[in-house]
């Protein structure tokens, strides 16, 4: 759950980092789930994938790069296409087909997390080809953005902003918001949702031969996992989703809780680091919790010039910190990032977290974006598309006006640092066009194999709770592994975690829903 990547032109865009993935969620328009049903897709249906090496500074020479063709609109697939950005690990044993890996998002380019955290998966290839791929608007797959739009939104939710005593006028910035994105994100953006991206991963899946989808989603990545399984049973292997999405609650109080988690996750970082002599916040929390607010207004205020001849605001040094929170292995860097922020203005640690960790590749054939053309807001440009085009609630401009000083103080009080834009990802949605009610309406009961749900107890941006709600909405064929460990998702930060995923995966040996693993990578 991104707070905020930068979208300042000089900053590249952030590759996921430390234990993978954000969440929120997505969706598109629903259509029918099988192949022979309406329109002619096999063209799509019968291509195959030309692999080659990937080519880029330091990407791994053992690394394939590819793509596949699908139809921007599935409901009219001879009026446009659009090409998806792939990349493989070969398997290292006898392997049974492949696994797609999505590393969340949404929004989250995927070809280049496993360049970077490549080995993590490698325990996978001793059964499958590892496979992981772009998502439509994402990264090198036709990226939306929207030029200035989300720091305008920004500027209008603000409690500071010259709009802020006037609802009306702050509608109508975020109106001109939306209209930036569509401006700026050509065809795919009315059909970037998690209906489409599944309709993507069946064309995927015969394009690299396998009968079956096997499947490992992180975060957002189990609801698009969730939803593929309730468009097509039939087509599913094994699917394991770790980090489980919400498939009901709407994105005001998914907002909401992504603040509070994202706010905990602060709060636990500052107690930590306030043990250590070099903490750039002292050794007293309470007082280093209020220097990181006064931080964030200071350079929101008064931002400080970058190595690239740009600025970084209070709102930039947000998304650094989200971004480094989601894993406590990232906690020794954040604290050297900030403090080299505090002492001399160096921007360039934090920004590592930002961007900076995406690496230039190249997949064969054209049609791919180049990468240092990818738009620099791509991703949290593509978050707020997905996460809009799923969301069928649209409040009208009078149960906005009426509600926004409520919303602000409920965000505030939420988190004083991330609340901010955990409500602008809500209102973004204003002016867009209503989001489908299908992930809400129909994916549930799901009639197909039994698949591995991971919730992870303290998981500070998909709780707990998510897992079992979500497990009992799909029925019978969810089975819960409950991680009593911290930090967002399991499978990179507990080796109990990933040896029962891998086992899923690998053998089909599914352990008891209901069983655990514990803190101290024990399970009982």
């Amino acid at each position: 759950m991104p707070a905020r990547p930068s979208t300042r032109p000089g900053v590249r865009r952030c590759a996921i980092t430390g234990a993978l993935g954000l969440t929120l969620l997505g969706a598109g328009l629903p259509v029918a789930a099988a192949r022979d049903d309406g329109p002619d897709l096999s063209r799509f249906y019968d291509q195959k994938i030309t692999w080659s090496r990937c080519e880029g500074m330091d990407m791994p020479r053992e690394l394939q790069c590819g793509k596949v063709t699908v139809p921007v609109d599935y409901a009219h697939p001879a009026e446009g296409s659009l090409e998806l950005a792939l990349a493989r690990y070969r398997a290292t044993g006898t392997s049974r087909g492949s696994v797609l890996l999505n590393f969340g998002g949404p929004g989250g380019p995927g070809v280049s997390q496993l360049a970077l955290a490549g080995d993590a998966f490698m325990g996978l290839a001793k059964g499958y080809d590892v496979v992981t791929f772009d998502p439509r608007g994402v990264g090198r797959s036709s990226p939306v953005s929207c030029g200035d739009g989300t720091d305008e939104a920004l500027e209008a939710t603000s409690d500071d902003s010259d709009a802020s005593d006037d609802p009306r006028a702050v509608l109508r910035q975020l109106k001109e918001a939306a209209a930036s994105c569509a401006e700026h994100s050509g065809p795919v953006l009315p059909h970037i949702g998690t209906v489409d991206a599944s309709r993507d991963l069946d064309v995927m899946r015969e394009a690299l031969g396998d009968k079956k989808l096997n499947y490992l989603g992180f975060s957002y990545g189990t609801r698009l996992g969730a939803v593929y399984a309730a468009q097509f049973p039939k087509k599913v292997g094994r699917l394991a989703l770790d980090g489980v999405d919400t498939l009901t609650e709407p994105m005001t109080e998914q907002a909401l809780v992504g603040a509070q988690g994202q706010q905990t996750a602060l709060d636990d970082f500052i107690d930590w680091c306030a043990e250590d002599i070099g903490c750039p916040f002292g050794q007293d929390p309470r007082s280093g919790r209020e220097q990181v607010v006064q931080l964030v207004e200071s350079l929101d205020e008064d931002p400080v010039p970058t190595v690239w001849g740009d600025s970084f605001s209070g709102q930039d040094l947000v998304g650094a910190v989200a971004q480094a929170l989601y894993s406590r292995e990232l906690w020794p860097t954040l604290e050297r990032a900030i403090a080299q922020l505090v002492e001399s203005g160096d921007t360039q640690g934090l920004m590592g977290f930002t961007g900076g960790a995406t690496l230039p590749l190249r997949a064969s054939g054209g049609g791919l974006t180049d990468e240092e053309d990818v738009p620099p807001d791509n991703l949290p440009a593509a978050l707020m598309a997905i996460n809009c085009a799923d969301d069928p609630d649209r409040p009208t401009a009078d149960r906005i006006t009426h509600d926004l000083g409520r919303l602000r103080a409920e965000y505030e009080k939420a988190s004083p640092v991330f609340g901010r834009y955990r409500l602008t990802e809500v209102l973004m949605c204003y002016g867009r066009p209503k989001g489908t009610d299908y992930i809400r309406e129909e994916v549930r009961d799901v009639d197909g194999p039994r698949m591995l749900l991971v919730g992870t107890r303290g998981d500070p941006a998909t709780p707990y709770r998510w897992t079992v709600e979500t497990a009992k909405r799909l029925g019978d064929a969810a089975v819960v592994l409950d991680n009593r460990g911290e930090g967002h998702t399991g499978y990179l930060s507990s080796t109990c975690v990933q040896r029962k995923v891998d086992s899923f995966l690998l053998y089909g040996s599914l352990p008891p829903s209901g069983s655990s693993c514990g803190s101290e990578e024990d399970d009982r």
